[in-house]
C-alpha cells in the first residue's frame, strides 16, 4: 500500500471513531526539538539511564542524574508545542478524544491545551521535583537552581528528604491511579492510535491492547517498527508531526470552524 492510500486508509478509520484514545511517546516532541530515546540520535545512544534503586544507594549517581537533568533542561523549558500536539488538542474540541495517554515527560501535550481531564502522563513531568521521604512536589527551578550551586543533590525544604526529578525513572513502578486511568479510557475507545513510540516499554506500552481486546482499529505511526505492527489495523513508518495534523484535518474537514486554532 502506497503512502498515500495509507493516509487515506487513516483518514477513513478516524472519520468514523466517536472515542479516540491517543498513546503518545517521544516521537511526537521531536518536532519541537526534544530528543528521543532509542532513535538513531536517541538519549539512550549516549549515556546509559539511572535506575531508581542506583539513585537511592549512591550519591555519585545522584549527581550523575541530576547533572542530566539541568543540562538538558533548557530544552525541556523553551519546547513549544508542534501540529502533532495540537492535532491531538483540535479533536478534543471536537469532541472525539477520549484521552491522550503519554510516556512523555516533556509537558508539552498541556502546554498545547489538552485538558488535564483528557490527559495521562503515566511517566510523569520533568517541571516538578518529588521528595522521596514526604512526596511534597514543587516546581523543578528551585531543586536544579540548587544543583547548579552547590553540585550536591537537593534535598526537600520541608523535611530534608532527598528529592528526585518527577518523572518514572527505570526501577520505578508506575502510579497505580494514572495507570488504572489509562486502562479505563482504553476500555473505553472505539479507535486507538499510537504516536511516535517504540511501544516496547511495558506496561505503559501494553495500554492500546486493553482496547485491542474488543478489535478496535489500531493506528501506529512511528519512525521504525515495533513489536505491536502485527497487531495493527494500519501502519506508517513516518514523521507524527507531519501525518496527524494533515489526518485529523481530512477526518473531520465538514466540523472544524476556520478559527478553531487547530492545524490546517
Amino acid at each position: 500500500m502506497f503512502v498515500t492510500e495509507r493516509l487515506a486508509r487513516f483518514v477513513e478509520l478516524l472519520a468514523k471513531a466517536e472515542r479516540v484514545l491517543a498513546f503518545t511517546g517521544a516521537g511526537v516532541s521531536t518536532g519541537s526539538n526534544i530528543p528521543d530515546f532509542r532513535g538513531p540520535n536517541g538519549v539512550w545512544r549516549t549515556r546509559a539511564p539511572v535506575e531508581l534503586p542506583e539513585f537511592v544507594r549512591s550519591e555519585e549517581a545522584r549527581v550523575d542524574y541530576w547533572r542530566y537533568k539541568l543540562e538538558g533542561y533548557p530544552a525541556f523549558r523553551d519546547a513549544k508545542p508542534n501540529p502533532a500536539h495540537l492535532a491531538l488538542v483540535e479533536l478534543e474540541r471536537l469532541g472525539k478524544l477520549e484521552a491522550v495517554v503519554t510516556q512523555n515527560i516533556d509537558g508539552l501535550h498541556r502546554a498545547a491545551g489538552t485538558s488535564q481531564e483528557r490527559l495521562v502522563e503515566l511517566h510523569g513531568t520533568n517541571a516538578e521535583a518529588e521528595c522521596m521521604a514526604c512526596r511534597v512536589r514543587e516546581p523543578i527551578e528551585r531543586a536544579l537552581d540548587d544543583f547548579a550551586k552547590t553540585e550536591r543533590p537537593p534535598r526537600c525544604t520541608r523535611c530534608d528528604g532527598l528529592m528526585k526529578p518527577g518523572v518514572i525513572m527505570f526501577g520505578q513502578m508506575l502510579v497505580d491511579a494514572d495507570l488504572e486511568r489509562a486502562r479505563k479510557a482504553a476500555t473505553r475507545a472505539d479507535f486507538v492510535m499510537a504516536l511516535g513510540s517504540s511501544l516496547v516499554v511495558t506496561p505503559a506500552a501494553d495500554v492500546p491492547l486493553v482496547a485491542l481486546r474488543r478489535r478496535v482499529p489500531y493506528v501506529i505511526v512511528n519512525r521504525g517498527a515495533t513489536p505491536h505492527d502485527v497487531l495493527a489495523t494500519l501502519t506508517l513508518d513516518d514523521d507524527v508531526g507531519r501525518v496527524l495534523p494533515l489526518v485529523v484535518a481530512g477526518a473531520f474537514a465538514e466540523q472544524r470552524s476556520p478559527s478553531s486554532g487547530g492545524p490546517a
